[in-house]
């Protein structure tokens, strides 16, 4: 309780109004031992890797760290490193940090300002997947984080300070992000990464890209599908702002382009109260309102699905649309009583005459609705983690109502119900039960089969604790699995305060969200798009060695690719594996 109140406190000091882009990070309980810092005096900085959290109060591992640095990219594509400063015991070392990038050039040619960034990576508080004597893995309710291996750790990119302070004996690491431009031209372009310490310049980092002349498409139109779950209720409570008001709008826009950036192809929509009984910080509301009235019939609107959906495809996601739960987690569904003139709860299980009756109703005035809008052949009627039996009787309801509802499950591998699903996202743990005919079927059908991890997968994932190159696993393993994509829970569903402490009162800190408020993004973000990217470069060469009937390089491809499987999830070098793996694919 002590400490509870005593973050509190820290909270409330350091007046972090939610809609403030500044902030103080939380102190790091573990100090610097003065030993280990004995032989650096004053300042450095050198190049490091996106593959490593640098930990704030240790010192870096210099005979890793190096004064130059080269990142070879596709045109069109994002790759990234970081620079490490550390500061000795000299009393200089309590100067403010800035960073500063210089133009690239490539002999006549010159990148864009805006494709190369830095920002400096922000510290965050976090557990670990078990407490040291194992229990409490994963998932499950967490009431006293004090037995976790709490810690700060380096995660959140952020773009909004232009310096920040540097105690003695510490670590500050920078984030160098490049987007090439798909017009670019092919060579090395060189610049470089300042460091100053107040007035004085405490490196000059020189960084070469050099860009191939393959092309990366735009994300709009990757083949990988992407399938990170949205919480705008999430957004509407952080900056404090009506639900679904143009001031909530536009505050989650840069979240939401951010998303669509990283490919994202699927919108998350809430068409009844709490389909996963309010398990977050924010739980999800419905965006279709139930009413029945005095003669005993149903009536919906859906004013507010349509404000989500239109602003959703502003933002540049507009493939599909995946509307939960018929099946939540309670089985109770609200909805307002014309007769009582107050809010009632009907409660009922698929099978249930008073389910089915009230789906195949609002199931039937939705497919009319989104006929009308043109958004039925992107919808699916989607359920999460259901049971087979329950699923079964769900889908007859939805035949009931419209046969041509899609259908979408995230979820176990059952073989009865796969033909009727449109998606199926089967979990990581089950997904080499899928038989290779069943994927060939399912891609020559139009439909989508991709593969998930949640709070219950200890590697690789996307824990603020991870390792950073888990996340980009995940691209390799679907090229390598014939899968279609991921999915992740959740994007932005955001712990009451996601700018400092990431851990939540259940499963591991990081599994509720992926990004900061304010479009920061995040170390395992990055890393998770640079796998899909990955994936995308992979597919492109497939198709092109094999349109040239160059077999040699296909086979050499296929071998590559062939590293990521199934096993490949349990190596103890995440980053030497990634490494390897995208300086082979980019020697192709």
């Amino acid at each position: 309780m002590k400490k509870t109140l005593l973050l509190a406190a820290f909270i409330a000091s350091t007046c972090l109004g939610q809609a403030q882009e500044s902030f103080t990070e939380l102190p790091d309980h573990e100090a610097s031992i003065a030993e280990e810092w004995k032989g650096v005096k004053n300042i450095r900085a050198a190049w490091g890797t996106s593959d490593v959290r640098y930990t704030w109060h240790s010192l870096p591992d210099v005979k890793t760290l190096k004064r130059s640095e080269t990142l070879t990219a596709w045109r069109g594509e994002r790759v990234s490193t970081q620079a490490v400063v550390y500061s000795g015991i000299a009393t200089d070392s309590l100067s403010l940090l800035t960073i500063q990038l210089t133009s690239f050039r490539n002999g006549r040619h010159t990148l864009p300002a805006e494709a190369v960034t830095a920002a400096f990576v922000r510290y965050v508080k976090t557990d670990a997947w078990a407490t040291p004597d194992g229990r409490g893995a994963g998932c499950g309710h967490r009431p006293d984080h004090t037995i976790y291996d709490s810690a700060m750790v380096a995660d959140m990119i952020d773009p909004h300070i232009e310096s920040i302070s540097m105690d003695a004996m510490s670590t500050r690491s920078v984030w160098v992000s490049c987007q090439i431009p798909t017009d670019a031209a092919s060579g090395t372009y060189s610049g470089m990464l300042s460091i100053k310490a107040g007035k004085r310049v405490v490196a000059k980092l020189p960084l070469n890209i050099k860009v191939m002349k393959r092309t990366l498409p735009s994300p709009k139109d990757w083949k990988f599908h992407l399938d990170l779950w949205q919480n705008p209720f999430a957004e509407a409570r952080y900056y404090n702002t009506p639900l679904w008001s143009d001031a909530h709008l536009e505050a989650m826009r840069p979240s939401m382009e951010m998303l669509a950036a990283a490919g994202q192809k699927v919108i998350t929509a809430s068409i009844m109260h709490k389909p996963w009984n309010g398990q977050t910080e924010d739980y999800f509301d419905s965006m279709v309102t139930w009413t029945k009235n005095l003669d005993g019939t149903w009536e919906f609107g859906f004013e507010v699905f349509d404000r989500w959906i239109e602003f959703m495809m502003s933002c540049g996601i507009s493939e599909q649309i995946n509307c939960f739960s018929m099946i939540p987690w309670a089985l109770s569904f609200p909805y307002y009583d014309v007769a009582t003139n107050r809010m009632q709860v009907l409660r009922a299980a698929p099978g249930d005459a008073a389910y089915e009756d009230m789906w195949v109703t609002m199931l039937k005035a939705f497919s009319q609705h989104l006929r009308e809008k043109g958004w039925f052949p992107i919808t699916t009627i989607a359920m999460d983690e259901r049971p087979m039996h329950a699923m079964q009787k769900a889908m007859a309801v939805i035949r009931k109502a419209d046969p041509e509802f899609k259908v979408s499950l995230a979820g176990n591998w059952h073989p009865e119900i796969e033909a009727d699903l449109y998606d199926y996202c089967i979990a990581l743990d089950q997904a080499e039960l899928l038989p290779q005919e069943v994927f060939t079927r399912r891609k020559g059908e139009g439909k989508k089969t991709t593969v998930y991890t949640c709070c219950s997968t200890h590697k690789p994932n996307t824990f603020t604790f991870s390792v950073p190159a888990e996340g980009a696993w995940y691209g390799f393993y679907v090229a390598q699995s014939k899968y279609d994509g991921y999915l992740r829970w959740a994007y932005n569903s955001w712990v009451k305060h996601p700018l400092h402490d990431t851990r939540f009162r259940s499963w591991p800190a990081g599994d509720t969200y992926m990004v900061y408020p304010h479009g920061r993004s995040s170390v395992r973000f990055e890393k998770l798009i640079e796998g899909i990217q990955a994936c995308e470069k992979v597919r492109i060469l497939r198709e092109e060695f094999t349109r040239a009937n160059d077999f040699d390089r296909l086979n050499k491809l296929n071998a590559l690719i062939g590293k990521f499987n199934f096993n490949s999830q349990y190596t103890d070098d995440f980053p030497t594996l990634m490494r390897q793996g995208q300086e082979e694919l980019n020697a192709l």
